[in-house]
């Protein structure tokens, strides 16, 4: 996961799911449920970042609660969240 600021007052994302991770089915499963994960907890990230999300190989053996995990431990070490959680 990367973050940037930017000079806009909402925050954007974007996911990146290489052929590393698997086919075409694969791939688009693992970005719904990364962006589900984001729609979940879009109130709790700081506004005016730019994210992007980059799924590893692993992602698609988990479903969202393992991702979800990731996505705040990483969030936090971040530091894109508004409040610590």
């Amino acid at each position: 996961m990367y973050k940037m600021s930017n000079d806009r007052a909402d925050t954007r994302i974007g996911i990146s799911v290489s052929k590393k991770v698997g086919n075409s089915v694969v791939r688009h499963r693992v970005t719904r449920v990364i962006r589900e994960c984001c729609r979940l907890h879009e109130k709790e990230l700081i506004q005016g970042l730019d994210i992007v999300i980059v799924a590893r190989p692993l992602a698609k053996e988990q479903g969202l609660m393992e991702i979800e995990e990731a996505f705040f431990h990483v969030g936090r070490k971040l530091n894109i969240f508004l409040e610590s959680k």
